[in-house]
């Protein structure tokens, strides 16, 4: 989903919020005055809610686990409290922070990758250092594309399959993210990580694994956006 998307997502959600807020009914209960709202009404906007904030952030985000924990009940203010939420969400995607928080936690993981490919290569694992090194470009060439608005998926037979990694580094240079030259380094990295995912394992030595994982790190540093 690209930001418009996402949003307009977000304006949805909201208005499930607004239905089940306009069942309002109350009710006293000893001697006081409480508000409920329509339990379908209610769950379709919790379900769908946390649906979307689980697929966008993970369990493990505040905005996930605070609304998971705020809107538990079918009350008025339970539904206030996650439309806060949502529009909060909102307010990060229009200003970009989503992709930037996104590019961060990337680069720690890319990083961690690359240092645990390095030490594999140190300790006399050439083979299992590249497939780390491959599978960590290959990722990154996915979330370049994510980022630039270009679809990870092709129809094939009236069904959507996983783009290949030379598919996406031709998009990517379609779309002028990296040059034609760097599209050229990212076709030969990628084939020395068939060959080791593959089991051809003597057509390369170590330091060309050396000189891959040296590459791969620089290309990813310097074409980040």
């Amino acid at each position: 989903m690209d930001t418009q998307q996402l949003t307009q997502r977000i304006d949805e959600l909201i208005g499930l919020g607004d239905e089940a807020l306009a069942t309002e009914w109350s009710k006293k209960i000893a001697g006081r005055t409480k508000c409920f709202l329509d339990l379908e009404a209610f769950y379709n906007f919790r379900a769908s809610s946390i649906s979307f904030i689980l697929k966008l952030f993970g369990s493990e985000h505040p905005y996930y686990k605070d609304f998971s924990q705020l809107v538990e009940s079918a009350q008025p203010s339970c539904v206030k409290r996650g439309k806060g939420c949502l529009k909060a969400i909102k307010g990060e995607i229009e200003k970009g922070w989503l992709n930037t928080a996104k590019g961060l936690i990337s680069a720690d993981i890319f990083g961690d990758f690359i240092e645990m490919a390095e030490h594999l290569l140190e300790e006399g694992y050439k083979d299992a250092a590249v497939v780390i090194t491959g599978s960590t470009l290959e990722q990154h060439l996915r979330t370049l594309a994510e980022k630039h608005g270009i679809d990870l998926e092709v129809e094939k037979n009236g069904k959507k399959i996983p783009k290949k990694a030379d598919v996406i580094n031709a998009d990517l240079v379609k779309a002028n993210v990296y040059s034609k030259l760097d599209q050229k380094s990212v076709t030969y990295w990628l084939s020395i990580r068939n060959d080791a995912a593959h089991g051809n394992y003597a057509a390369y030595n170590a330091e060309q694994a050396r000189l891959l994982i040296s590459a791969v790190t620089e290309f990813m540093g310097r074409v980040s956006e």
